[in-house]
């Protein structure tokens, strides 16, 4: 995120942050090959936010995104959340990623959490 963010607007997390106790990641694999990944971060017993959801450039357009999110979305209601929320980028290079969001029913929301308004920014909601 570090070539396509400002500065200020960088929410990605880094290895670490990925290490804490309140975030489960999952990785997809192609055989040998890591493919893609994404996590969910607990905010409290029923709301969730999906972090780090990324896709290898080689991997792109094959349905890793999508089978990503799908798992996403099954943990988050297996672990009883009513509420999904993500942040995501507004410049062009994440308009795939807002796309796909939208075809799984999340919407725009105000920022949720510990985020601010940022034109860089777009918050969105599933309800679960």
């Amino acid at each position: 995120m570090r070539a396509t963010s400002p500065p200020d607007s960088k929410h990605a997390l880094d290895l670490d942050g990925l290490r804490t106790p309140d975030i489960t990641l999952w990785t997809a694999h192609d055989g040998p090959h890591l493919v893609g990944c994404a996590a969910l971060k607990h905010h409290d017993p029923t709301t969730a936010e999906i972090k780090s959801m990324r896709t290898a450039t080689t991997a792109q357009r094959r349905g890793v995104a999508t089978t990503l999110l799908q798992h996403l979305i099954t943990q988050a209601r297996h672990r009883h959340y009513t509420d999904l929320y993500l942040e995501t980028g507004t410049a062009d290079y994440f308009a795939p990623a807002r796309a796909l969001y939208q075809r799984f029913g999340f919407r725009t929301c105000p920022p949720f959490a510990h985020y601010q308004p940022d034109p860089h920014s777009t918050h969105m909601h599933l309800t679960l």
